[in-house]
């Protein structure tokens, strides 16, 4: 006997396995982000185009700096890159397009890193946990840009 599928079914099945794909790449990026110096806060990014990873970042300083990324008051210097201008600067520098890729973030990106996000074509942002501020989220969405918080700490059931 066959199995008949409704497309409520099929809709639902989709949006099931794309959830379950993105908690794959959220917990890389976690784990991603523990390549990080800083000690205040680890974060990590990667860049997926056509289910590949074309880019990958964590939140430290740039090339030939020393890998410190905090002042002896624990205050974060202000040359430290966040991990998803690491992965778009990253990207920009290889032979991919981040053209229509999606970002996965440990955080929500800050403004700065919204306009990058905006400016590299990148079409949607998943993250896991929110930054102190929704200005970079607000500016995504605000750009048409499909914004998807989903906490990965959370059981599949917390999460419906």
């Amino acid at each position: 006997m066959c199995k008949v599928l409704t497309t409520e079914k099929m809709t639902e099945d989709k949006v099931n396995k794309q959830l379950a794909i993105d908690i794959r790449y959220l917990r890389m990026a976690r784990i991603w982000a523990e390549n990080s110096y800083c000690k205040r806060r680890q974060v990590g990014a990667l860049i997926v185009k056509n289910q590949m990873i074309i880019s990958d970042g964590y939140n430290g300083t740039p090339s030939g700096f020393e890998n410190v990324c905090e002042d002896e008051n624990n205050v974060t210097k202000p040359y430290v890159l966040h991990a998803e201008a690491n992965a778009i600067t990253k990207v920009a520098a290889s032979s991919n397009s981040s053209r229509d890729a999606t970002i996965y973030i440990t955080a929500s990106p800050c403004i700065e890193c919204a306009k990058l996000i905006i400016q590299c074509g990148i079409r949607r942002v998943v993250f896991s946990e929110t930054y102190h501020t929704d200005d970079g989220i607000r500016l995504l969405k605000q750009a048409g840009i499909e914004v998807d918080l989903i906490d990965i700490n959370k059981t599949d059931d917390e999460r419906k």
